[in-house]
This record gives C-alpha cells, structure tokens and sequence, in this order.
C-alpha cells in the first residue's frame, strides 16, 4: 500500500518546479535537482509523479500562470483595445518564464493529453473571455459583424503569441499592428 502524500513535501515540490518554470529553466529540471530544491527524496518525486510534465502540470493548475493576468481595460477604441492587449499578451509571452511556460505546457500535453486540456483552458479562459466581451461590445457598438466568432478570433491570437513564445521570436510592434488590422478588416461591419 502506497504511503500518503504529506501535504508540505507535495507543496515543496510544486513550488520547486513553480520557481523552475519562473526561471525558464523548465528543460533543465532533473528529478534529482527539484527533489534538492524542494528538500525530499527522489523517491518521493517518483513514488508521486510519473514525470517531471506530470509535476509541472499539478504546479500549475494549482498555481500562478505567468501570462494568464493579461488585463487591459476597455474604451470605446476596438482598434486601440486589440492592440493593446495583443501587445501585452504578445510581451508577457516573450518573457523567459512565457516562453518556459509555452514550451512546458507543449511537453505536459504531449504526455498527459487530459492535463494539457485543464493547463490550455485554465489559461486560455481569460484571454478568450476578455477577447468574447470586447468582441460582443463592438457588435453592441455595430463596430463588428454580429455573425463573429469571438471564440475564434481569440484562439488565433493566442495560437500566433503561443507560436512566437515557442520559437523564442517575440511578436514585433508591426506585426501586431499588422495581425489588428487585417483582423478588423475581416470582422469590420
């Protein structure tokens, strides 16, 4: 019979991994280093843990995403809104700990496809909120089609900042500028 969990040696080690991920040291981590870091054995990591993915992910859905309190408030300018949130999206996503965090989230959903699914929404849900109530404004406004799927153009934006994090090649100002305003030529009434 498997020997309980002690709450404080589980939370060591998520905060380890938490502070792994802060670091954008994600690729790095060895099971022997987190386990120094959160002061237990390895075989605790591994008695608990399948992998360090499986870790990262438990990390995460119970901690802080960097990148997931992209906030910026609304005016009556669509243009000026999108584009400040796409920046600030596109900026924290550029950070070490964002591009960590896009590369770890590809390698916790590569091994736990049910993990990876909670990690996406969890930090997807306030981008695609934030981008359906700015989108569903500007239709209130007539400034956009009300036939736009606000779901979708929210997972474009976030799949064009996700992809720039992963290549490690930030989005430049022009090619926010640039992704804004073919977006609302497209969803433009």
């Amino acid at each position: 019979m498997p020997r309980p969990r002690s709450e404080a040696a589980r939370q060591s080690v998520l905060e380890a991994m938490r502070a792994a991920v802060m670091a954008g040291t994600y690729e790095s981590v060895t099971i022997e280093g987190l386990a120094e870091s959160a002061g237990v054995s390895k075989q605790t990591i591994y008695r608990w843990w399948p992998s360090k993915a499986a870790i990262l992910g438990e990390a995460l859905l119970e901690g802080d995403l960097p990148g997931a309190d992209v906030s910026v408030p609304m005016s009556d300018d669509i243009r000026a809104d999108l584009h400040a949130w796409f920046t600030a999206m596109s900026t924290g996503l550029a950070r070490p700990e964002g591009v960590a965090l896009a590369r770890a989230l590809i390698a916790v959903t590569a091994t736990d496809h049910e993990l990876g699914r909670a990690l996406n929404e969890r930090l997807a849900q306030p981008i695609r909120s934030w981008v359906a109530e700015r989108i569903a404004r500007g239709q209130v406004d007539e400034q956009v089609r009300p036939d736009v799927d606000a779901g979708a153009i929210a997972d474009q934006l976030i799949a064009m900042a996700s992809y720039a994090a992963l290549i490690g090649q930030p989005l430049s100002a022009e090619r926010v500028e640039e992704t804004v305003t073919r977006l609302l030529r497209g969803i433009a009434r």
